[in-house]
């Protein structure tokens, strides 16, 4: 087993682990690719992925569940949806097979730039279940958890599945709060919604990236979570949102009032699943209903191009949003823990 610095080689072996380990997350392999080969500014970021030769180079498969009915529950259904279709994409991304061997985890280590606290550091282990208790998750995180003291930082936030909780408690980590996942399928379309009067629906497409940051900031900084969104500087978010390869700009939606942006819904597409990367309300407009409308209106044009599942995530205690993801009919496929350690 070899553990090392990931390389833009690596995006496809990455993204199918992530495909059988997470099938609910969506990032394609040339944003992988990109992240790897232009890092993020400020955050300072290691990649690390572990590579073994001890297998034939073939393609991990998710792992076997019972298939449910047509008369199962919705979210049974939405979780099986979303590991097919993860299985689907993984071919497209090559597999696991990377220059000396076959890529069986990976792992991230990053200064969060947007907490104005300065002394958070994220991380990230994803190991395929196949591999799992041989030592390489731990000894990944290592690796991890040293970049970020390197860089001088005290904390570190993980965001663990349920059933990897035990494992980030072993490693000095202990839960913080609960992220909840959920999938729609598209099929059959969502209906277009029809906007109350004064408001305008239009897609991202030809918006100023320096006339919307404004907004965007004000819609984010108060986003429940471990950190508040108090650092947020231009240049980081024009390369993580604004400039990110997966950003759909037809598919991303925008509600004005009098010119104003009152509204938004961010999409990031991989071929035929999106992801919801934000979908927020300008403080001044809240109340009005706009979040669910604009975000009806990305999955009716979403369906339109050929998206057949979307997804998104909240924490536990965004109740605004989790209700209008529940009325737009998504349900529950998986759920992971933030969880905090003290580095010092």
């Amino acid at each position: 087993m070899d553990i090392r610095r990931a390389v833009p080689a690596d995006a496809a072996g990455m993204v199918a682990v992530r495909a059988t380990v997470a099938p609910y997350l969506v990032r394609g392999v040339e944003s992988t690719r990109r992240m790897l080969a232009e890092p993020a500014p400020g955050e300072d970021a290691a990649v690390f992925v572990a590579v073994t030769t001890d297998e034939p180079a073939a393609r991990a498969e998710p792992a076997a569940r019972a298939e449910p009915t047509a008369r199962a529950e919705p979210a049974a259904r939405a979780e099986a949806a979303a590991r097919d279709e993860a299985a689907r994409r993984a071919p497209a991304a090559g597999g696991a097979l990377v220059a000396g061997g076959v890529l069986v985890a990976t792992a991230s280590a990053h200064r969060v730039a947007t907490s104005a606290a300065g002394d958070l550091g994220g991380v990230a282990v994803l190991v395929r279940p196949d591999h799992r208790g041989r030592g390489i998750g731990a000894e990944l995180l290592s690796a991890a958890l040293d970049h970020l003291r390197g860089l001088g930082l005290r904390r570190a936030r993980a965001f663990a599945q349920t059933g990897s909780v035990d494992f980030a408690r072993r490693h000095g980590f202990e839960p913080s709060r609960e992220v909840r996942f959920a999938g729609l399928s598209l099929r059959p379309a969502p209906a277009a919604p029809s906007p109350p009067a004064g408001v305008r629906l239009a897609p991202l497409t030809g918006w100023d990236p320096a006339e919307f940051f404004p907004p965007y900031r004000a819609a984010a900084a108060d986003e429940p979570g471990d950190e508040p969104i108090d650092a947020l500087d231009y240049a980081g978010w024009r390369f993580d949102v604004w400039d990110e390869v997966d950003l759909a700009r037809d598919l991303s939606v925008v509600a004005t009032v009098d010119g104003a942006v009152a509204a938004f819904t961010l999409v990031r597409r991989d071929g035929a699943r999106i992801w919801s990367d934000m979908t927020a309300t300008v403080p001044a407009y809240r109340g009005r209903g706009l979040a669910g409308l604009v975000k009806r209106a990305a999955l009716h044009r979403a369906a339109g191009a050929g998206v057949a599942m979307a997804y998104t995530a909240n924490d536990e205690a965004n109740a605004p949003m989790l209700a209008v993801n529940r009325r737009l009919g998504y349900r529950r496929v998986a759920a992971q823990w933030s969880c905090l350690a003290d580095l010092r």
